[in-house]
């Protein structure tokens, strides 16, 4: 095949693979809220965050602001930037738009970084182009973290930006790309690890090299800096604020051999925020690569980064691992910035390595000739199949999560706002078995949620009206008391279950809340999504039952008196 027909065949590779991203991302256009989407960190939580601060008046609100929906006065800096690109299209479009907009530019811009990183420095032969092409694709599709938009899947694009700079190979589109990126990912969620990462490129150039290299220097900076800019309130929070509920975070639990086991766990499942679908197809084809290559003498440049790239993917799973193992905690007691910034995050880099380490080895493979270039197809197609069965209309269907639309349940909580008839800001709502973002993203002032951070005064404050639940159940005590994230209404009878839908036969039979510290606290009405069979014992009495056809709850809503 002459270099014009592979150019012309890569083009239509191209073609083919956002074809396949468009249509992996069409369930969201097509079923819009009817649609099945991540519940855990997702529509518990973020989805629901974007519209109270779009609608809080305080998007731009300044650095000790709050937002009074949530707990009485949530600090405005626990809901992120406000020149966040997911901020805006929640600003502009419907909830369930805006996800699906920002799943299609997450995916598209996946696939252009990965693509050219690999054809320019990693696959560059022309015939290798369904390598460089197909393995992007499988790169861009994914399950990532929803709300992590390219904190991960924007690292290919750019190293490919750090790369060219660095071999003094750059234009403008280099500079822009990284002056862009900041404002569609997030600094703690992965470019923190990634520009260490990169920092350490630099160093080992200049040791090694002595290649000063001001321009990439410069260029590391330059994003450094842009990412501390838009993330301002998270500098502020992390080093100037008061004392929050991470302050009390305990991490470090893990003995030597549960970390063993983490490290690979960790490796050959990955981790559910940053997930690479990489066991069943990838892991088996880099081990047979990696046996290939390391009992070889003379290995080239692609044999050696990717042996390099394999250590580096263990590695980074087994700094995931030893970051919970106990001997870090006594440091971690004494140095706060270890509690409350996530430094395990480093195994953010993976889907990057493992993808990166994917392509190099079908690169070898490919180069053994037509056998290893069966193989190769074979496995790129494999891999497409196995993405593909992990879309989250199918896992989610399959696993019975609520949709989008009954998940919120917009009707059923307008039924329960008009029965309750008072202005919203006039008293305030907490949840039992369900999650408090629910009653959020429906207008409600709540006192529980769920946030990375909040004051650690407050936690203190609500968990007197669950204390004599969490003394019941030492594991609900535990995760509340050294976490407290989910700052949530426990009961020992439900356990750490957040969703008992319609069809739950549960009941509470014996319940014990504190309902003076409730109401004190400005607590009235509480929605449960079970029957609180001692409810009068609580002080607690039953306005309605709320039921709806699209919603996957029964609500009973209860007074407190």
């Amino acid at each position: 095949m002459t270099q014009s027909m592979q150019s012309t065949a890569e083009s239509k590779a191209i073609a083919f693979a956002l074809l396949l991203i468009a249509i992996y991302v069409s369930p969201l256009f097509i079923l819009g809220e009817n649609a099945h989407i991540r519940v855990h960190d997702n529509l518990d939580s973020n989805i629901a965050w974007y519209k109270v601060l779009v609608q809080s008046g305080e998007w731009f609100g300044s650095v000790n602001a709050t937002i009074p929906q949530v707990i009485n006065g949530l600090p405005r800096n626990a809901l992120g930037t406000e020149f966040s690109g997911i901020v805006l299209l929640h600003a502009i479009f419907p909830s369930m738009f805006a996800y699906a907009i920002s799943q299609t530019i997450t995916r598209v811009i996946a696939f252009l970084g990965m693509y050219l990183l690999l054809k320019a420095h990693l696959v560059k032969e022309p015939e290798t182009w369904p390598i460089r092409v197909f393995v992007a694709a499988a790169f861009a599709l994914t399950p990532f973290w929803p709300s992590g938009m390219l904190s991960t899947l924007g690292h290919p694009l750019a190293l490919w930006a750090f790369l060219n700079i660095r071999a003094r190979r750059f234009s403008w589109r280099e500079w822009l790309t990284l002056a862009l990126l900041p404002f569609y990912a997030s600094l703690v969620l992965g470019f923190f690890f990634f520009l260490f990462a990169v920092g350490v490129l630099w160093l080992r150039d200049l040791i090694v090299k002595r290649d000063l290299n001001p321009v990439f220097l410069s260029s590391i900076a330059f994003m450094a800096g842009l990412f501390l800019l838009i993330d301002y309130r998270l500098v502020f929070s992390l080093v100037l604020n008061d004392a929050t509920s991470r302050n009390e975070f305990v991490s470090s639990r893990l003995g030597l051999w549960r970390s063993i086991r983490l490290t690979f766990k960790n490796f050959i499942f990955g981790h559910h925020h940053v997930a690479t679908i990489h066991t069943v197809v990838i892991l088996p084809i880099t081990l047979i690569v990696f046996a290939l290559t390391a009992i070889r003498r003379n290995r080239d440049w692609t044999e050696r980064t990717f042996l390099l790239l394999f250590v580096i993917n263990l590695g980074l799973s087994a700094w995931y691992a030893f970051w919970f193992n106990k001997a870090w905690q006594p440091l971690k007691e004494q140095i706060s910035l270890l509690n409350t910034f996530n430094f395990a995050r480093f195994h953010f880099l993976r889907p990057l390595i493992i993808y990166a380490g994917f392509a190099l080895s079908c690169l070898i493979l490919w180069k053994l000739g037509r056998l290893g270039r069966r193989l190769v197809i074979g496995s790129l197609c494999l891999q497409m199949i196995v993405l593909f069965m992990s879309n989250e209309e199918i896992v989610f269907r399959k696993s019975k999560a609520p949709t989008f639309r009954q998940f919120y349940a917009v009707k059923q909580f307008a039924d329960i706002r008009e029965t309750i008839g008072l202005p919203l800001n006039e008293y305030r709502v907490a949840s039992i078995g369900l999650h408090p973002a629910i009653a959020q993203y429906n207008g409600f002032y709540t006192l529980d949620t769920y946030n990375n951070f909040y004051p650690l005064s407050y936690k203190h404050r609500f968990r007197q009206i669950i204390a004599k639940e969490l003394d019941k159940n030492a594991k609900l005590k535990t995760y509340f008391d050294t976490w407290g994230g989910r700052c949530y209404i426990f009961a020992d009878e439900l356990g750490k279950k957040y969703d008992y839908r319609k069809n739950s036969k549960k009941k509470i039979r014996h319940l014990q809340l504190d309902t003076k510290i409730f109401k004190e606290m400005g607590g009235r009405f509480l929605f449960s999504s079970v029957p609180i069979m001692n409810a009068s014992a609580n002080r607690l009495r039953l306005l309605n039952v709320f039921d709806n056809r699209n919603s996957a709850w029964r609500i009973y809503v209860y007074e407190a008196i």
